[in-house]
């Protein structure tokens, strides 16, 4: 049997931001996001579904490359473009830790072993963004702890090693708190781990503003669409479990700026994605007929 650590993965230059992520800051989320990483203090980002939090890690991850000291005017050296990785996971029910840090695997020429994208992300100086960390499995995120303190290290029991992060690895996590339950926290030994930055939808001046940038379609009709997801919003614990997310706006307004009818643009995207109900698809019927004619 031969065992071989070659990688058969992506290249780290895959995980660069390299375009500019578009957002709207809604307070200080950059400034203390930078004050974070610069001391390499782990993230907790908490929020509703679709207000711009694998947006915000996207943009940090683009901005950091974009002002990391290699970058700037005080590197006169010939020093290259330092780039900050950004490894993302969408985490689930059925996530191990195995998923996370890798394992060994069967091909024709033996045994050899995977790093994980946790793994990578410790080795190659990444932030390692878990979304929705919620739903892995509870045993899942204990193996992160020893990354989130002054160790800063990774256990891989199969190897019988133990990494030190590389300088720029940071862990950012997060989780929609609307979701919680018994079954589905974050133990209190994970979070006091963490710093916790709040996310929830943007006013509806800015919100029309990005579903304008992101959609194509113009500010008057991304001010209605924003106006009708307010209305949805308020039903949530009167039918809804949550209203019209941002993602959801963007959404309907791509499919208008391609054509599609504005109202049912508003149901395929809107409606019917976030509730069954009967009784509650017409009010919101009613509302859009109030809002668009």
């Amino acid at each position: 049997m031969t065992i071989s650590n070659k990688y058969d993965q992506k290249k780290i230059e895959e995980y660069y931001v390299t375009d500019e992520p578009f957002y709207v800051p809604l307070g200080d989320e950059i400034e203390v996001f930078e004050a974070a990483y610069a001391q390499r203090i782990p993230v907790l980002l908490k929020g509703p579904t679709g207000t711009g939090k694998t947006r915000f890690v996207e943009h940090m991850a683009w901005r950091l490359s974009k002002n990391s000291p290699t970058n700037s005017n005080r590197a006169k050296k010939k020093e290259q473009h330092q780039n900050v990785p950004l490894v993302t996971v969408a985490c689930h029910e059925d996530l191990t830790a195995s998923d996370l840090i890798g394992r060994y695997l069967l091909d024709a020429n033996g045994t050899r072993w995977i790093d994980g994208p946790l793994t990578r992300a410790v080795k190659v100086g990444a932030i390692c963004y878990l979304d929705e960390v919620v739903e892995a499995r509870k045993d899942t995120t204990v193996i992160i702890h020893p990354l989130t303190d002054h160790r800063r290290t990774l256990t891989i029991d199969k190897l019988g090693e133990v990494i030190d992060a590389a300088t720029g690895f940071l862990l950012v996590i997060s989780y929609n708190p609307g979701y919680q339950s018994l079954m589905k926290d974050l133990k209190q030994s994970t979070k006091q781990r963490f710093v916790a930055l709040d996310f929830d939808f943007a006013s509806p001046e800015i919100e029309a503003i990005i579903v304008s940038n992101e959609s194509g379609v113009d500010s008057e009709i991304a001010k209605k669409l924003v106006q009708f997801a307010n209305t949805t919003r308020k039903l949530v614990g009167h039918g809804l479990d949550e209203g019209a997310s941002t993602r959801l706006l963007n959404y309907a307004g791509i499919l208008i700026s391609k054509g599609v009818d504005i109202k049912d643009a508003c149901q395929i995207a809107l409606i019917k994605p976030i509730t069954d109900d009967a009784e509650v698809r017409e009010a919101m019927n009613a509302s859009l007929e109030a809002i668009f004619g």
